[in-house]
């Protein structure tokens, strides 16, 4: 018998057999409540294959994350021995043991991390096993509200099994429709206002209940063809790397999830000792009065305390300058998501007219006339050469170095202190769901903040009034539907690094934790994560508004504290 054949799985996502349009409200539900999806994320586990005598045959360590809009689509289950199979099983959630357990163990590209799935609540919830969201109309209604359906807990965990009839000798290649009509609609017809237009999988929740009796039926195998082999991956060979050089040691919390370091780039302290310099040197402005450390103050947690920073000529920069720490776990750059790598973004500034405005050929010049660049370079790098693709990645290894881990919060969890009455009712609003229909009336903030990083690094409209000349991330996407929507920042050292937002219109937390609750505006683009909560916001009283800042100011690490 021949092993090593590949199986390949291609998902399509569908609403009544065609293909899924995203961020479309046109989808009409039995209820004649009209829908739209702007998120179908989900965690597949336990693959298996029936052989012809009925036998399930486990394929072992065979885990998948799909994602709809990102069209992460195709998974491949390898080493499948020749044979003749008629049926595949595959569950849709982690089982217990993996639901629950560590998540830090997992490779960065390991479809249970954290930082790349987004699916992960905490160690005592585990994992969203499907994430469904998005918008709909009731029949008799013109206004639109959100809906966010987070699929979990392990009695929810759900066998699939489909007809796979095929003599494997082959790589093949099988498309599956994730029918997401039939999801809704067979054979328990779901209604988001008669069962709830949120749920986070409770005991005693209904819609979860009817999520678990449809999905068996929202699967369905469409094509069977023969495929090449899933190409091997190619190894990745360090960039201009010297023949002797000081490994950095790359500092984090355990409870952090693996971060996808570079690995063309990997940390070396001669990297890092002469990004620093860079990021502190005004010769890299064309008047020599601007350099990073400008707008990224270590006292505001390599961020600025001005809405605006201020550039050569007293320009006013357009954004709120973002802090710089753990960036490790990010993988785009700016409110706007326009740099997809760190090496990227750190060139930008030196050249936009707002804030450095320079060349890249005028900054070698510079850096090339001094001896002591020329030496930090020649230790960087095993060509020495001073270019701008050079600059870029110490300026990378540089910020990749700066991490932030150790608040009071951090030494809470660690049972080295003990938050006070006050934070600790902070800490439970933040961490529960606003849905009145179970019951909850938290703030709702670890949709989007939640985590060990206080962040999902996604993009978000979050609500905010006049945005009528920024855009966000759509300036860098072209598409309208990713207007509004900006970078989800960090909340760790958030005390430190007011005024908050991109634009820096909030002063006080205070401020933030008031919009909100009272002045978030409904439009097509906010995230359904908001666009859930009745028409009037949360409504929350001053005390839970005052416990939330209070959890805040833990977030604080001691390292940017102390130049205070």
């Amino acid at each position: 018998m021949v092993s090593g054949f590949e199986l390949q799985l291609k998902f399509r996502h569908t609403v009544n057999g065609a293909p899924i349009l995203w961020d479309s409200l046109r989808y009409e539900n039995a209820h004649q409540e009209t829908y739209s999806f702007s998120r179908i994320s989900y965690l597949l586990t336990g693959f298996a294959l029936q052989d012809a005598t009925g036998r399930w045959i486990p394929l072992s360590d065979s885990f998948a994350w799909i994602d709809g809009p990102s069209s992460r689509n195709q998974v491949a289950l390898t080493d499948i021995p020749e044979g003749r199979y008629h049926a595949i099983r595959f569950h849709i959630g982690p089982e217990s043991e993996q639901n629950h357990g560590d998540p830090t163990q997992y490779a960065a590209d390991h479809p249970l991390n954290p930082n790349l799935n987004k699916l992960h609540w905490d160690w005592q919830s585990g994992y969203i096993f499907l994430a469904l969201e998005g918008r709909y109309r009731d029949a008799n209604e013109s206004k639109t509200s959100g809906y966010v359906y987070h699929y979990a807990n392990n009695p929810q965990r759900t066998a699939v099994t489909l007809p796979l009839p095929i003599d494997l000798k082959a790589t093949s290649l099988f498309e599956i429709d994730f029918d997401l009509g039939k999801l809704f609609n067979t054979p328990g017809p779901i209604s988001f206002h008669q069962h709830g237009a949120s749920t986070h999988s409770r005991k005693g929740d209904l819609i979860p209940v009817l999520l678990k009796k449809n999905l068996p039926h929202a699967f369905q195998v469409t094509k069977v063809r023969s495929a090449a082999m899933s190409p091997d991956k190619v190894r990745t060979v360090p960039i201009d790397l010297p023949a002797q050089y000081t490994p950095f040691p790359f500092k984090m919390s355990r409870t952090f999830p693996v971060p996808d370091l570079p690995v063309d780039n990997p940390l070396i302290t001669e990297r890092v000792v002469l990004g620093k310099k860079l990021f502190h040197d005004t010769r890299l402005s064309l008047d020599g009065t601007i350099a990073c450390a400008s707008c990224h103050k270590e006292p505001a947690a390599l961020s600025d305390n001005v809405a605006q920073s201020t550039g050569i000529y007293g320009q006013l920069s357009r954004r709120h300058s973002m802090p710089l720490f753990n960036l490790a776990w990010k993988d785009r750059f700016f409110w706007d998501g326009r740099a997809e790598t760190l090496r990227a973004q750190s060139l930008m500034p030196i050249v936009d007219p707002t804030e450095m405005n320079e060349t890249l050929p005028s900054v070698i010049q510079k850096l090339d006339a001094d001896p002591e660049y020329k030496e930090l370079f020649a230790r960087a790098f095993a060509s020495g050469a001073i270019s701008a693709e050079n600059i870029g990645l110490a300026f990378e290894n540089f910020l990749l170095s700066q991490t932030s881990y150790s608040s009071r919060f951090d030494q809470a969890t660690q049972g080295k202190t003990t938050l006070r009455e006050q934070e600790r009712r902070g800490l439970e609003l933040f961490m529960t769901e606003f849905e009145p229909r179970s019951g909850q009336y938290g703030a709702d903030c670890f949709h989007c903040h939640g985590g060990a990083l206080f962040t999902d690094n996604r993009f978000h409209d979050n609500g905010l009034r006049e945005l009528i000349e920024d855009r966000g991330l759509e300036e860098a996407t072209g598409d309208p539907l990713d207007a509004h929507k900006f970078a989800t920042p960090s909340l760790r050292n958030v005390a430190l690094t007011a005024p908050y937002m991109h634009d820096g219109r909030f002063n006080t937390l205070e401020e933030v934790v008031e919009h909100y609750s009272t002045g978030v505006v409904n439009r097509d683009t906010l995230d359904p994560n908001l666009a859930k909560h009745p028409a009037e916001g949360l409504n929350l009283n001053d005390a839970d508004k005052a416990a939330l800042v209070a959890f805040l100011r833990t977030l604080t690490d001691p390292q940017y504290a102390v130049s205070n």
